[in-house]
């Protein structure tokens, strides 16, 4: 038989190894918890990584709300100049859905379809058929006189719907151009050039009439005059009197009543 002492030795050994046992199994337990704990964390670095590239990609609904997008340069020549009668002998109002930067407004325009109505039923016409929708305003004038020019898909100065038209029709007889006028653009000393380009009067402006007379006078700004104030008042691209707004402007669309 086993001696007291012998005894006492084994038991003192399966003490110690239960011990170790024991310890082992928390040493165990501690490892599956700090893995836990980095695979939690590593997934939360990951979620968090997505989340700001959805938000910098425009993966989410909401991402660059409110960001302009940049106007589409391109020739838009298959239009037919509209007949006189299209502008019905009344007022149109249309709504120029414009922004600039993070900026979004609409432009009101109510346009005299009597006292100019080639020019009311050409813009009308070209509204409707979509033309200005993704264009801009190329022009921004801060000395001399003070217009913001607009509808030329080309943002060239040049761009035309593939006609042109003219007389001059409602010009003022003083040259005086009133802060909220809306007038068609032309060549100089050309009546019969006017196509879609026309300008918006931010500031009273007195414009010399030439060869071909002053410059039609199709409509008023009834709402959305301080957008256009603001982008005058940002200048243009190059600091000079007459180059392009620093802010570009873009017209989203138009809706005609």
């Amino acid at each position: 038989m086993a001696s007291t002492k012998q005894r006492q030795r084994a038991q003192q050994t399966k003490q110690a190894e239960k011990r170790a046992q024991r310890q082992a199994a928390k040493r165990a337990q501690r490892q599956r918890l700090w893995m836990l704990i980095a695979l939690f964390t590593v997934l939360a670095l990951v979620g968090a990584f997505v989340v700001a590239a959805l938000i910098n990609t425009g993966g989410s609904d909401d991402a660059d709300a409110g960001a302009c997008p940049a106007g589409v340069e391109e020739a838009r020549e298959d239009y037919e100049l509209a007949d006189p009668e299209v502008a019905e002998d009344r007022t149109w109002t249309v709504t120029l859905q414009a922004c600039s930067g993070d900026t979004e407004a609409d432009i009101v325009l109510e346009l005299d379809g009597a006292r100019a109505p080639q020019a009311v039923a050409s813009f009308v016409t070209l509204a409707q058929g979509d033309y200005f929708d993704g264009t801009g305003c190329h022009r921004l004038v801060t000395q001399g006189i003070f217009v913001l020019q607009c509808g030329d898909p080309t943002f060239t100065g040049s761009g035309s719907p593939g006609y042109s038209f003219g007389p001059v029709e409602n010009a003022p007889a003083d040259d005086v151009y009133p802060a909220g006028t809306v007038a068609m653009a032309r060549q100089s000393g050309d009546a019969e050039s006017m196509g879609s380009q026309f300008f918006l009067v931010y500031e009273e402006s007195t414009i010399p009439s030439d060869a071909a007379g002053g410059y039609t006078v199709f409509g008023t700004i009834t709402s959305g005059l301080d957008f256009v104030q603001a982008v005058a008042d940002a200048g243009t691209a190059g600091g000079a009197p007459d180059g392009e707004p620093v802010d570009p402007v873009t017209i989203e669309g138009v809706e005609t009543q």
